[in-house]
């Protein structure tokens, strides 16, 4: 019965992580684009992003596959 319950809360909480996805993508889409800001160029924005990662990947909380998976996302590569 314990297994069940365990197996029955984890799924709730699948459930509402899809919900919130699946509400933070319709807002998303309905939410006018904005521009970005002119002040930060945008090349800065994505160095730091990559840094982020590079700071992740080399405390262990990314795999090298991970850290280049995301570093070519976000040079749109």
């Amino acid at each position: 019965m314990r297994g069940r319950g365990i197996a029955l809360v984890a799924g709730a909480r699948m459930g509402q992580a899809r919900a919130e996805q699946a509400a933070a993508q319709q807002q998303a889409q309905q939410a006018p684009q904005a521009a970005a800001p002119a002040a930060v160029p945008a090349s800065t924005d994505t160095a730091a992003e990559i840094q982020k990662l590079a700071d992740l990947h080399a405390s262990g909380a990314l795999t090298d596959e991970e850290f280049a998976a995301m570093k070519k996302k976000l040079l749109g590569l």
